[in-house]
């Protein structure tokens, strides 16, 4: 009983940690400038700050870059590792367990260590500060074609033999049998791919330099950065308006996503 209170009191001090964050800047974004870094209850509330956040910069294009890169890098990514990874899991062929390999040395190299190769990249083919070059050096990934794989290898043979004497071709049966057999673990990916590449800051910094490309992470710091000092209810409810998508996604699917995050660990 008390190792149970004790593994509570962990949570809940974890929880609280974790949530002091998001509790400053909702109070500093609905409160006055001058009572944005004070605690005082009796301070009036406002949303003035969103308003003034939003016309400070312009956020719906950065909302809509972000949203077509996110999808853009989704899209890729679902297509190309679920047929790689099925070629992996069912085909034979000369050279597979090299290429596997070197695909799982891939996991091993930081993203922001090919920075430099892949900019000189994008400049050759000449898609420097464009929406396709923030999302193409991802459209392959290394750890969901391995996901994807691991999972493959778990569909019975049966089904393939099955939907093979049902006419189904090899695309037939991975969009048939695989594909849906894998749900947990394509919206387990799908949910790690959105979150990391809606908060990617590095790489579209350095391939983007105009608004018209700009996305949420690089538009917020471009926003935040004044000559005048640091206006934290601004930039809070900057903050607040660029993260709301994937906070208010959380809270309406959480229980889909634990169990989406389950049934795939437990594959």
């Amino acid at each position: 009983m008390k190792r149970d209170r004790l593994v509570a009191a962990g949570a809940w001090l974890l929880g609280a940690i974790w949530v002091a964050p998001l509790a400053f800047a909702l109070w500093a974004a609905l409160h006055l400038p001058v009572d944005a870094i004070h605690l005082r209850l009796a301070a009036p509330l406002t949303i003035d700050n969103f308003v003034r956040a939003w016309n400070a910069a312009p956020f719906a294009r950065y909302f809509l870059n972000t949203f077509v890169v996110v999808s853009m890098i989704l899209a890729a990514q679902l297509v190309v590792c679920a047929l790689a990874a099925y070629a992996f899991a069912r085909y034979r062929f000369v050279g597979r367990s090299v290429l596997f390999a070197l695909v799982m040395v891939q996991l091993l190299v930081m993203p922001n260590m090919l920075v430099v190769e892949n900019y000189a990249t994008m400049a050759r083919l000449g898609l420097v500060n464009q929406l396709l070059a923030i999302g193409l050096p991802y459209f392959a990934s290394a750890f969901g074609i391995f996901l994807l794989r691991q999972t493959f290898l778990g569909v019975p043979r049966e089904l393939d033999d099955a939907a093979t004497l049902e006419g189904a071709g090899a695309l037939g049966v991975l969009r048939h049998v695989y594909l849906p057999l894998a749900r947990p673990v394509l919206v387990a990916y799908a949910l790690v791919s959105v979150s990391y590449h809606w908060n990617d800051f590095l790489w579209p910094l350095i391939v983007t330099n105009s608004p018209r490309s700009r996305v949420l992470t690089v538009g917020l710091q471009v926003f935040s950065t004044s000559d005048q000092g640091v206006d934290w209810a601004l930039i809070s409810a900057a903050a607040l308006m660029t993260s709301a998508p994937l906070l208010v996604a959380f809270l309406l699917f959480q229980r889909q996503f634990v169990q989406s995050f389950m049934r795939a660990g437990i594959r």
